[in-house]
């Protein structure tokens, strides 16, 4: 398995136990830093179970499987997958749980990777690189399933990022994406504002804030009040009755909160909206539009109020 990992990248790496590195400048950016800090907290933390299990049911959602039993014919029929903004790994594991005769290999651009490598050790499979995934190293046509989940507004350029992406997947691969959608007007500003400040926000601050916003989705959810909103067009409000903590954080403030995760969970979710200060969001015309400039076909297409994401046919 050692022999294979080394064969698909384009420079010479170093393997210690199942994690991957090169000599390389070590370049820090605050969203590096950011979710260094994150996963750091979290891995400290050891309790990210319901975390966890959330996101396996939504992946499968957001990418077209109906259960994990298709998720693993999926992976079964890859012999080379990668998880680019693997985070803490869990991901890329239960990808290398499902297809043990797949190489899996998860990149991270933050710690989370080097944590990763220790936690998930004992899978022959799996691999753990720290690298820019905009830059993986590895060679072009070559990767059968290139998943980034969740990431790739972070980058410096997603396009560029997705471009990377696309190219290393195989002919006849597969590369599934998720992108941050655009929200109503008066969020999006908001957003873009915050993100401005972010830098001269030290991280106490950014984790207190991230509390406070739980606290606040808390509060709204537990009023358990729907209101009827009017349509109104040029702030991208839609109308309708809805939920009076859904209508804030779509609208105007993102403070999320869900009532069967730990309260950590929730400012962790917070933390990693308004910590990076690089967050790029999408309509659906202009997600489509990159897939069609790396001449992919839409295999399975998923849209939601918050995202959107799809497998993509190289």
């Amino acid at each position: 398995m050692i022999e294979i990992v080394k064969s698909i990248f384009n420079v010479e790496i170093n393997i210690e136990e199942n994690l991957i590195s090169i000599n390389s400048e070590d370049n820090t950016s605050q969203t590096q830093d950011v979710f260094s800090d994150k996963w750091e907290d979290f891995d400290q933390q050891g309790n990210y179970k319901d975390l966890v299990d959330f996101q396996k049911d939504w992946f499968r959602s957001l990418y077209g499987f109906e259960d994990e039993d298709a998720f693993k014919n999926f992976c079964c029929s890859k012999k080379i997958i990668l998880d680019a903004g693997c985070g803490l790994g869990y991901k890329a594991a239960w990808m290398a749980e499902l297809s043990p005769e797949s190489l899996v290999i998860g990149i991270d651009y933050s710690k989370a990777a080097e944590i990763a490598a220790r936690n998930y050790k004992h899978l022959p499979n799996l691999y753990f690189f720290r690298a820019d995934i905009s830059n993986t190293y590895i060679k072009e046509g070559l990767v059968d399933f290139v998943l980034c989940d969740q990431v790739i507004m972070h980058t410096n350029d997603p396009e560029l990022t997705f471009k990377h992406l696309s190219g290393i997947t195989a002919i006849g691969g597969i590369f599934a994406c998720y992108v941050y959608a655009k929200k109503a007007l008066p969020r999006e500003l908001l957003d873009d504002y915050f993100r401005n400040t972010t830098h001269k926000i030290d991280r106490d601050d950014m984790w207190e804030m991230s509390k406070q916003l739980t606290q606040l989705g808390k509060v709204l959810s537990d009023l358990k009040m729907s209101i009827d909103v009017p349509e109104i067009p040029l702030l991208g409000i839609k109308g309708g009755k809805q939920d009076i903590q859904r209508f804030i954080y779509y609208n105007f403030l993102k403070c999320f909160y869900k009532s069967d995760w730990d309260l950590h969970t929730c400012d962790a979710t917070n933390f990693d909206w308004y910590a990076p200060s690089k967050a790029k969001r999408y309509s659906m015309e202009e997600f489509l539009a990159m897939v069609k400039a790396n001449k992919l076909v839409v295999d399975y297409l998923h849209a939601e109020e918050a995202c959107f994401s799809g497998r993509f046919l190289k």
